[in-house]
């Protein structure tokens, strides 16, 4: 299977996305939009990964509308498909639903507490690096997947195929420096009020890379 990933920074990679890809013998082919503007076309894609960024999917940009016509077009094919942070909320915008401003902005570690047992494998809580302060509506086609004290909307699954999380599954350690030594300034403001250097001492759950395969093992299991 041929997974493209969609990248929109540099400090925001894969992560243990790239893990679960290679473990189940596909191959990744990432890009990089914002940077070179160049997208696979549905043709040549298997399953999409589009990763957060710093930019919103209510922002001017063509090339922030290009990746809506790709998503639409595989939404039309039923692709598995998985969106972080922005990458959901991209998923939401082509749907139709809005993208806001959160009700506070999260950033740092918080547990979200899972919504619905549709996935039977999810643990009811799981503590998450979250980046973010605007949120995506719910589809009406999807279910609620987890929601954390401050911000309701942080996960969908839909179709048993798309699947959107507002906070970060993918992150390993590296990847939390690399977001804290690169973003930190974005930290201030958040209702977690947590300094970088307690982002940065907090260690990455086991279980989240556990929660992550299972929603991508289920998006790509034929229902």
């Amino acid at each position: 299977m041929r997974v493209n990933v969609l990248q929109h920074t540099p400090n925001e990679g894969p992560g243990m996305i790239a893990d679960w890809i290679h473990a189940h013998g596909h191959t990744m082919y990432v890009y990089h939009p914002y940077q070179f503007g160049q997208l696979p076309t549905a043709d040549e894609t298997d399953m999409l990964i589009i990763l957060g960024g710093p930019m919103s999917p209510n922002d001017d940009l063509s090339w922030i509308k290009q990746e809506r016509v790709l998503i639409q077009q595989l939404l039309d094919r039923d692709t598995p498909m998985f969106g972080a942070c922005y990458g959901a909320q991209q998923i939401t915008k082509t749907l139709g639903y809005p993208v806001t401003k959160a009700p506070a902005k999260e950033v740092g570690w918080e547990p979200v507490y899972r919504q619905s047992t549709i996935i039977s494998a999810l643990p009811a809580e799981l503590n998450v690096l979250h980046w973010h302060e605007e949120m995506f509506a719910i589809p009406a086609a999807a279910t609620l997947l987890f929601s954390s004290a401050a911000v309701k909307n942080q996960g969908f699954v839909m179709n048993h195929r798309v699947a959107g999380m507002q906070f970060h599954f993918e992150p390993q350690a590296d990847n939390v420096r690399e977001m804290v030594v690169n973003d930190g300034a974005y930290i201030a403001g958040s209702v977690l009020k947590q300094s970088a250097t307690e982002i940065l001492q907090t260690p990455v759950p086991e279980e989240n890379q556990q929660a992550l395969f299972a929603i991508l093992d289920y998006l790509t299991t034929e229902n």
